[in-house]
């Protein structure tokens, strides 16, 4: 067996971010706490795979998500899949991380929902070769995975999370996070609507928007909603 002197572990977290929102900060802060990460990265996506586009460009996606961490230094944001004009496929950045960090084993940050779909994924086969996942869950959840993903479940989850520091990748830890209802679809819907977001995001994030005029209804829609 090859031998492996790791260094601390990293998390990652990717999304659209459009806004991001306490919902995505909140847990990354647990896990980087309760994990001991080194870091969580966050990465906006350019174009997200499992979902419509965001509606904000790459430019304003990534301002707000910088505003969002700039007083937490252990929260960061990385720009390589803002700066791809393929889709932001997982695998992909994870290969990309493994050849910058060889020792650094890197705890990929998702939701229950993100492994009962994981079947779905782009090579998704592939990803624990390279990480490891990490799942927020709530209170009395459920798993519904699909078969050939209940065999590996069975196979690589650990509840240990000293696990997560010592081994490079491969294995899969469910953990108890903050997790807040709150979406950036809810607040997309807010701000078109008039209506105060305050306190689902941060100060300057919420500043950002107004300033830069996002999510607000455009002459055109009052006035086919008038018409």
């Amino acid at each position: 067996m090859t031998d492996f002197t790791p260094t601390r572990a990293i998390g990652i977290l990717g999304g659209t971010f459009d806004p991001i929102h306490y919902g995505h900060l909140r847990p990354c802060l647990d896990l980087l706490q309760q994990l001991n990460l080194a870091e969580v990265r966050l990465m906006p996506n350019h174009i997200p795979p499992h979902r419509a586009a965001p509606g904000s460009n790459a430019e304003h996606r990534l301002a707000m998500t910088s505003l969002a961490v700039e007083n937490c230094a252990e929260l960061t944001v990385d720009t390589r899949e803002l700066n791809r004009t393929t889709p932001s496929y997982s695998i992909d950045t994870l290969i990309e991380l493994a050849a910058e960090n060889p020792t650094t084993p890197v705890c990929f940050l998702i939701g229950l929902d993100s492994l009962n779909s994981l079947h779905t994924w782009y090579r998704w086969q592939e990803l624990l070769d390279y990480c490891h996942l990490v799942v927020s869950y709530r209170p009395n959840y459920a798993l519904t995975l699909a078969p050939e993903v209940q065999k590996l479940f069975e196979q690589v989850q650990t509840t240990d999370v000293e696990v997560l520091q010592q081994q490079k990748q491969g294995r899969i830890l469910l953990w108890p996070s903050t997790q807040l209802e709150i979406s950036a679809t809810r607040i997309r819907q807010l701000i078109e609507n008039q209506q105060n977001p305050q306190y689902l995001l941060p100060d300057n994030v919420l500043s950002y928007i107004h300033k830069n005029n996002l999510y607000a209804k455009t002459t055109a829609d009052t006035s086919s909603s008038t018409s």
